[in-house]
């Protein structure tokens, strides 16, 4: 996460409101979280664009308060016209990030469009708008859950970078030595753009497993073990989260960390807890 003088900084991730309630919701959100001074606030893209004119607003809203936003893009089910549309609309809105994702293919469609991966995508948005938007790219420290070797998955990562990627943020984990691991390969094999943690709070059990079954994030199994022993307790499950995803980033942050990304999840108290507690 680029950042003057080395400094580490915060950026919140939300995804888009359904509802005008949501909407409401996340505007006292993203006000809350704005006291903090991140880096930015990036919006989501529902897989084969469902969401876009949802990004759309919910990222020009953001830009307009006067702080930088930073819309997904997945290239699934994508055209170069229809990606080259929304690269202009976003540069007219003065937009400068982009957070560029191969994305998920819609249930029932059989095409994946121009596009089969975020290096393409990445390589695109380069060629056509050359260095008018800072590129983030995911990156996957536990290995992308399609990928058929932890080699294969490293060598997709090494094509965004080289495509043109300015940074990279993780997919998230509980295991912050699968991150250390994976910041020495990269920089064993030369790239040195920002990998910054994404860090998901943990406020039911529920919800992050199912999270972490489609996206491949390792939950450890004494970690389970320890959340399935509070039931339905939610307060409980709360102050265990936050401790042990307060000690993960701090650990992070000790180890040259660049920055957090929190998955917030469209709530501001649970990652607000988390950074009250950090040395920083």
């Amino acid at each position: 996460m680029p950042s003057q003088d080395n400094q580490q900084m915060f950026s919140f991730e939300f995804y888009p409101p359904k509802t005008d309630e949501g909407a409401a919701n996340l505007n006292i959100v993203h006000k809350t979280l704005s006291a903090l001074n991140p880096e930015f606030f990036s919006v989501t893209f529902g897989a084969g664009g469902s969401t876009r004119d949802k990004t759309f607003d919910t990222v020009v809203n953001i830009q307009a308060q006067g702080l930088s936003a930073a819309p997904h893009l997945s290239c699934v089910a994508s055209t170069k016209i229809n990606i080259r549309s929304i690269l202009k609309d976003y540069q007219d809105h003065g937009i400068s990030r982009i957070v560029a994702l191969r994305g998920d293919v819609p249930s029932g469609m059989m095409s994946p469009g121009e596009f089969r991966y975020a290096n393409e995508l990445v390589e695109f948005i380069r060629q056509e708008t050359g260095d008018s938007f800072h590129i983030h790219v995911a990156a996957y420290p536990e290995i992308h859950p399609q990928a058929h070797s932890a080699a294969e998955d490293f060598k997709n990562f090494k094509r965004k970078v080289d495509a043109g990627a300015n940074a990279a943020i993780t997919q998230y984990f509980y295991n912050a030595e699968a991150y250390f691991y994976f910041v020495d390969n990269c920089e064993k094999q030369g790239i040195t753009v920002p990998i910054v943690p994404g860090i998901m709070p943990i406020t039911q059990y529920t919800q992050l497993f199912r999270f972490s079954e489609m996206c491949g994030a390792d939950i450890p199994r004494w970690m389970r073990k320890r959340l399935e022993s509070y039931g339905d307790d939610r307060g409980a499950i709360q102050a265990f989260g936050t401790e042990l995803v307060s000690k993960l980033c701090q650990q992070l942050l000790d180890g040259g960390a660049p920055g957090l990304h929190f998955y917030t999840m469209n709530q501001s108290a649970p990652t607000l807890a988390i950074i009250n507690n950090l040395s920083l």
